[in-house]
C-alpha cells in the first residue's frame, strides 16, 4: 500500500502538468476591430461583434466581414446575444433601451424601460417566452418583462434574497432555463426560470459568462478555467499563448478569444469537446 501511494503521490505532478498541457493551436482567424466590446456566436457559428459605439458586425466561420449594423442613437452595448434561434438581441444601459434584430442585423423592435416601470436597468438578457429579465438597480429587483405587451411579470427584491445591498451586477445570461448573474466580487447567482434563487457559485473575476457542457468558462491571467455545475471543481484547461486574453466566448464548432482590439477564433478542439 505504502509504495502505491507513493507511486499516485510521483504521478500526481505528471497528471497535473498534463492538465494544463493543452493548447488552442494557430487561429483559423483573426479580426481586427478597432474599440473591439462584446461578441458573441449565432447558433451557425457566424460571430457577432460590438464596438463601443455600438454598431454590431458580423463575420462569417472564416471570419469574413459579411454586414455591419450601426445605430442611429449610438451607444455603448452591455450585452450582446446571438446564440437564440432567431434572434439577436442587444442592450445599453446608456442608452436605457434593447434592441432585438434578425440574423441580417434588420431591427425587430427597439424600446426603452420607462414606460415598463423599470427605472435604472444595469443588465438585460434575452429570455424565452418573449420575456426579457432585468437587473434594475434602482430598487435592486430582478425583473421580468413582457416585452412584446412592454408588461412586468414578475419582480424579485434581491438584496433581501441574497443578504447584499451592495449587488454589483455586470451581466445577466439565460441558459437552459436558468438564469445566470455575474457579481465578479461574489461569484455567479443562479435563478430557476420564475426568478428564484437555486444555488451560488464560488467563481470570482469572471468578465463575461460563458457556458458550455454544464460548465462556465472564463481566462484567468494566460490561463483557460472552468468550473463545473454539478461537482464545483474548478480545473486548469489550456494555457493562452496572448498574454492580453481578456475572455472567451464559444459556438458550435467555433470558440473565440477576445484581446484588445482583436479577436482570434479557433475550432474548438476536442480535448474541449471531451469536457464532461
Amino acid at each position: 500500500m505504502r509504495s502505491l501511494g507513493l507511486f499516485i503521490y510521483l504521478l500526481l505532478p505528471l497528471i497535473a502538468s498534463a492538465q494544463v498541457s493543452c493548447k488552442l493551436g494557430t487561429p483559423l482567424a483573426e479580426i481586427s476591430l478597432e474599440n473591439l466590446d462584446l461578441i458573441s456566436f449565432d447558433t451557425k457559428d457566424q460571430l457577432f461583434a460590438s464596438n463601443t459605439s455600438g454598431d454590431i458586425y458580423l463575420y462569417s466561420q472564416e471570419g469574413k466581414q459579411l454586414n455591419l449594423f450601426s445605430p442611429a442613437r449610438q451607444g455603448r452595448l452591455n450585452q450582446l446575444e446571438a446564440g437564440w434561434t432567431v434572434n439577436i438581441f442587444s442592450f445599453s444601459a446608456d442608452l436605457q433601451e434593447y434592441r432585438i434584430l434578425d440574423r441580417f442585423l434588420n431591427p425587430l423592435a427597439e424600446k426603452g424601460f420607462s414606460l415598463a416601470e423599470i427605472n435604472l436597468a444595469k443588465a438585460a438578457t434575452l429570455g424565452n417566452n418573449n420575456v426579457i429579465w432585468v437587473w434594475d438597480e434602482s430598487d435592486l429587483n430582478l425583473k421580468s418583462l413582457d416585452y412584446l405587451r412592454n408588461l412586468i411579470i414578475q419582480s424579485q427584491p434581491l438584496n433581501l434574497i441574497l443578504e447584499s445591498e451592495d449587488l454589483n451586477v455586470s451581466e445577466i445570461r439565460e441558459f437552459k432555463n436558468r438564469l445566470f448573474m455575474n457579481v465578479p466580487d461574489t461569484g455567479i447567482f443562479i435563478f430557476d426560470n420564475q426568478g428564484n434563487l437555486m444555488r451560488k457559485v464560488a467563481a470570482t473575476g469572471i468578465n463575461k459568462l460563458c457556458y458550455y457542457k454544464e460548465h462556465l468558462l472564463w481566462i484567468e491571467e494566460k490561463n483557460l478555467m472552468a468550473i463545473s455545475l454539478s461537482s464545483n471543481e474548478i480545473v486548469t484547461l489550456a494555457q493562452l499563448d496572448n498574454s492580453e486574453a481578456s475572455y472567451i466566448q464559444i459556438g458550435q464548432e467555433r470558440l473565440a478569444i477576445v484581446s484588445k482590439d482583436k479577436v482570434s477564433m479557433y475550432i474548438t478542439p476536442d480535448w474541449l469537446k471531451s469536457l464532461k
